[in-house]
């Protein structure tokens, strides 16, 4: 029997939780969590980037969710290992509900497995050249018209190139930097960029800070363009494609920058069959 099409990261959180998306929950478990602080200074660049992970691991997939600094003691990879994922769907932290939410979903349908997904190699080689790899391939989701106003909600440099590269003229948004690595204002008001904006590419980052719902209800009332792109909480974003989501590059854990080797990252556009929740007839 289907069920509604969720509307917001809470409402497909409750429907996993009751069972409507595939497994009960409470039938796995996590195996390893762990948490990650990396950083990261493109040669050439004055800017450092500060990135916090929260990764679980359930069966053969893992499940991530970015976090900012502080957000979540060290302490809570102990009191996440061998718990179920409905206990941790649950939990107060919404970084730790989300990773929970992305290990469910991959595991149903990984992204190796999953229909509509386009496997895109990255090269091996230094972070530069992944880098601008990956988010060529990125900006080569956004089908815009030269001049095109194009919000970046979560800053990364080598993205906005791309997005320039395109003719795109990009809005910045972030709530940790201030300009970018040619000197261009970046503001913290998402509102801004958004009302401007003739497309939007937002990071996963949105879905641990509560902005990825605010972002989907504008484009999808506004019948704006919304490219997500996404390390953690890849499978989470995949559940709104043709709801919100236009497009995705899906990168699962380990994600690029912990690799010199290559490396496979998932792009899925609306334009093909988007993989339909369990439960669902289909987008």
């Amino acid at each position: 029997m289907p069920h509604p099409e969720p509307r917001t990261v809470a409402a497909l959180t409750d429907a996993v939780l009751a069972g409507a998306h595939g497994p009960d929950p409470g039938t796995l478990h996590v195996t390893s969590a762990f948490r990650l602080y990396h950083t990261t200074r493109l040669a050439g660049g004055d800017v450092t980037y500060h990135n916090h992970y929260f990764v679980l691991r359930t069966g053969p997939v893992f499940g991530a969710c970015a976090f900012e600094a502080g957000e979540l003691a060290p302490e809570i990879c102990e009191n996440a290992s061998g718990h179920t994922l409905a206990a941790l769907l649950r939990h107060p932290a919404a970084p730790v509900r989300t990773a929970a939410l992305d290990a469910y979903l991959s595991h149903v349908t990984p992204h190796r497995e999953a229909p509509g997904a386009e496997p895109v190699t990255l090269p091996a080689g230094t972070p530069e050249v992944r880098a601008r790899a990956r988010d060529a391939a990125v900006a080569s989701l956004l089908d815009i018209a030269p001049g095109a106003k194009v919000a970046l909600i979560g800053v990364v440099n080598p993205l906005i190139a791309a997005i320039h590269e395109r003719g795109g003229v990009c809005l910045p948004c972030d709530l940790n930097l201030r300009t970018t690595q040619w000197g261009e204002p970046v503001t913290d008001d998402m509102t801004e960029v958004l009302a401007a904006a003739d497309a939007v590419v937002a990071t996963g980052m949105t879905l641990s800070n509560g902005t990825f719902d605010l972002v989907l209800e504008h484009c999808r009332d506004q019948d704006v363009p919304l490219v997500v792109y996404a390390q953690t909480g890849s499978a989470v974003a995949r559940a709104f494609l043709s709801r919100g989501v236009t497009a995705l590059n899906a990168e699962p854990f380990p994600f690029s920058q912990f690799s010199a080797e290559s490396t496979t990252m998932y792009r899925y556009r609306t334009g093909r069959p988007a993989p339909a929740l369990p439960g669902e007839d289909g987008p």
